[in-house]
C-alpha cells in the first residue's frame, strides 16, 4: 500500500474548476467530478434536521439509479433553507450538467457549501457548465480541489495505491473543511473516487465504516452543519475481480479508512483559527460508545481548547469533561496524561479502567482567531 501526498485521480476520472462568480473574491468556486464510465456510488449525509436541497436532490438520484457519472460541486454557497426554490435550482444544476455530458439527470449528484440562508445564483453556474466540461482532464483535479473551498487556507486532497488480487487500484479523496465541524459528520464535503470493482452493497459498507473511525471521530467546534457529504465513486477499471464480500474487502477497507482518516485529520489541523493539532485517546471505556462520548466532550469543551492554547496545565478542566460526558466511570480508577503543551500537536490520553472500549478524537484549540473569523464570516 503506498500513500501519495497528492491527488492522482483513479483511471477513468476526470475533473475541472474555475470561477462562475459565486465568490467576491475571484477564486474558483466551481468544481465538476466526472467518471468516464457509469460508477457505483455511495454517499453518507449530515444528521442535522435542516438539510440542504442539494442533498435532498442527490438522495433522489441515489434511488433512481444504481450508477452515477457526475458530481457538480459550488462553494459560496450553501443552497439552504432556500425553500422549493432552492431544490428546483439544484436540481436545474444537476440537469444542466447532464444535458452538456450526454448522461442522465439522475447520473448527476450535487453539492454545496457556504452560506445559508441564501438564494442560489443558479444562472451564473448554469452559463459555467459548459466551459467546465471542456476543461475536464485529469490535470483539472488541480483546480476542482480549491474549488470546493471556504474558510479553508489550504487544499486536502491524497491518493493511496493498493494491489487487489494482483491489479493496482487507486483510491483518491479531495475534501474541504475547517470550522462547523462536529459530527455526525464534520461541516466538510468529501468526494472519494475509485477504479475499483466493488459491489454496491460492500462499497457503501466500507465507506461507513471508514467514515465512523475519520470524519465522525473530528471536531473544531461542536458545531454541525447543514451540508456535510461523503460521496464515493467506484467505476471497476482498475479490472480486478469484484469485491462483493467483507473477506474480499478486507484490503480495500484498510486503504480506504486511511484516506479517509488523512483527510479528517488535515481537516483538524486546517480548524479555523487553529494553532495546535489534539489528539485524545480514550481507553478503558465500558464500550467504544462511552470512549467516543468521553473523547468528544473533552474536545468540545471550551476550557480545555482555550487551556491548551495558552499552554496552561489546568488538568482539572480535562477531568470535568469527563465527568460531564455521562459514561461510567469512576473518579479512583481514572487516568489522565497530557504532552507538553508548548508542542504544536499535543496527545490527551485518558482511562476510564472500566472495560475494553477504546476511541480517538481529533480536534484543535481554540483561539481569538476563531472568533474574529466567524464574527465576520457573511
Amino acid at each position: 500500500m503506498k500513500l501519495l501526498k497528492d491527488a492522482n485521480l483513479p483511471k477513468g476520472f476526470i475533473a475541472s474548476g474555475l470561477h462562475c462568480g459565486l465568490k467576491k473574491s475571484g477564486k474558483a468556486d466551481l468544481a465538476l467530478f466526472c467518471s468516464e464510465v457509469p460508477a457505483r456510488a455511495a454517499c453518507l449525509f449530515t444528521v442535522n434536521k435542516i438539510q440542504a436541497a442539494p442533498i435532498s436532490v442527490s438522495r433522489k438520484h441515489l434511488k433512481a439509479s444504481g450508477y452515477h457519472q457526475a458530481i457538480i460541486v459550488n462553494s459560496g454557497n450553501a443552497n439552504c433553507f432556500t425553500g422549493p426554490r432552492g431544490t428546483s435550482d439544484a436540481l436545474g444544476v444537476a440537469k444542466a450538467v447532464a444535458d452538456v455530458l450526454g448522461i442522465k439527470t439522475k447520473s448527476v449528484l450535487v453539492s454545496s457549501t457556504g452560506i445559508i440562508g441564501r438564494p442560489l445564483k443558479v444562472d451564473k453556474i448554469k452559463k459555467a457548465i459548459p466551459k467546465l466540461a471542456r476543461s475536464l482532464s485529469v490535470k483539472g483535479i488541480k483546480q476542482a480541489k480549491r474549488a470546493i473551498l471556504t474558510t479553508d487556507t489550504f487544499t486536502k486532497a491524497l491518493s493511496v495505491k493498493v494491489k487487489i488480487s494482483g491489479r493496482e487500484v487507486t483510491i483518491c479523496g479531495v475534501a474541504k473543511g475547517s470550522g462547523m465541524i462536529s459530527p455526525d459528520m464534520a461541516t466538510m464535503l468529501g468526494f472519494i473516487f475509485t477504479d475499483a470493482d466493488i459491489s454496491k452493497i460492500i462499497l457503501g459498507k466500507v465507506l461507513r465504516a471508514a467514515v465512523d473511525e475519520s470524519f465522525n471521530c473530528i471536531t473544531v467546534d461542536g458545531c454541525m452543519s447543514t451540508n456535510d457529504t461523503v460521496t464515493m465513486l467506484a467505476n471497476g477499471l482498475a479490472g480486478n475481480p469484484l469485491i462483493n464480500s467483507d473477506k474480499k474487502a478486507v484490503l480495500f477497507k484498510k486503504a480506504l479508512s486511511l484516506v479517509c482518516l488523512e483527510l479528517a485529520k488535515m481537516i483538524v489541523k486546517d480548524g479555523e483559527g487553529s494553532s495546535k493539532f489534539i489528539q485524545i485517546k480514550v481507553a478503558g471505556a465500558k464500550t467504544q460508545g462511552q470512549a467516543k462520548r468521553v473523547g468528544l466532550t473533552v474536545a468540545n469543551s471550551n476550557l480545555v481548547k482555550t487551556a491548551i492554547y495558552a499552554g496552561n496545565p489546568n488538568f482539572g478542566r480535562i477531568i470535568a469533561a469527563c465527568g460531564s460526558s455521562g459514561a461510567a466511570l469512576n473518579e479512583k480508577k481514572l487516568k489522565v496524561k497530557v504532552s507538553p503543551l508548548k508542542r504544536k500537536e499535543v496527545v490527551i490520553e485518558i482511562n476510564l479502567n472500566q472495560g475494553g472500549g477504546s476511541s480517538v478524537i481529533y480536534t484543535s484549540d481554540l483561539t481569538p482567531k476563531y472568533i474574529k473569523i466567524n464574527a465576520e464570516y457573511n
